[in-house]
């Protein structure tokens, strides 16, 4: 590669091809129909090396290849597809912003040191990524559950204070007690200390029904 004051020139010398040379972000490409994969590599490689560029992993992901002119944005563009990598275009660039695609770039052009670099960050990546999900899971369900106690908790007291929790059946008295002993206890376990265990739905079914006992009265 020569630098010209603000013009780079790379040429690459390849046996199928009679000339490739990357002139000011444009390929001029003179291509025979017998072109091997070697050789698309390095045209591939040579493209990114005069106008490509790539962001930070850590931040996003996002690969790039800027051209001058369409028809050497769609040649390129072919070739990669050709091997097995998807590209987007807009405008006069092609681009990849998926994490894995990206990987495959990198390996496409030989650079190994890159491509466990960036495998790496990634992997980082998808594991934090995997855990905040998890947590925000297991608070959702914490919250519901906590909701939920909350209005059984409150229809059980009810149903205390206007002297209709002594008239309940023994079934529903037992699943109040244990509710009003066990706040935040999911259901499933609620139904482990009856003295004849329920699943969760049976026990769902007492507590709506204490609810909607206290609604009436």
């Amino acid at each position: 590669m020569k630098y010209y004051g603000k013009i780079f020139v790379i040429t690459l010398k390849i046996k199928e091809v009679n000339f490739i040379s990357i002139e000011n972000k444009q390929i001029y490409l003179k291509l025979e129909k017998n072109l091997k994969e070697e050789s698309r590599k390095a045209i591939i490689r040579g493209a990114f090396m005069g106008s490509g560029s790539i962001n930070n992993p850590k931040k996003k992901y996002h690969l790039e290849i800027d051209f001058g002119n369409e028809e050497n944005l769609l040649a390129v563009k072919k070739m990669l597809e050709q091997l097995g990598i998807r590209v987007k275009a807009f405008g006069l660039a092609i681009y990849i912003k998926e994490g894995e695609e990206i990987s495959k770039f990198l390996a496409l052009i030989g650079a190994a040191k890159a491509v466990m670099e960036f495998e790496d960050i990634r992997i980082q990546k998808e594991m934090r990524g995997k855990v905040n999900r998890l947590v925000n899971c297991k608070t959702a369900n914490l919250n519901k559950t906590i909701n939920a106690s909350i209005t059984q908790i409150a229809a059980i007291k009810k149903l205390q204070e206007k002297g209709v929790f002594s008239k309940l059946d023994d079934n529903l008295k037992e699943i109040a007690i244990l509710r009003l002993e066990n706040p935040n206890m999911p259901l499933i376990d609620l139904g482990k200390l009856l003295k004849e265990p329920l699943g969760k739905s049976g026990v769902n079914y007492r507590l709506k029904k204490i609810i909607e006992i206290a609604q009436n009265c």
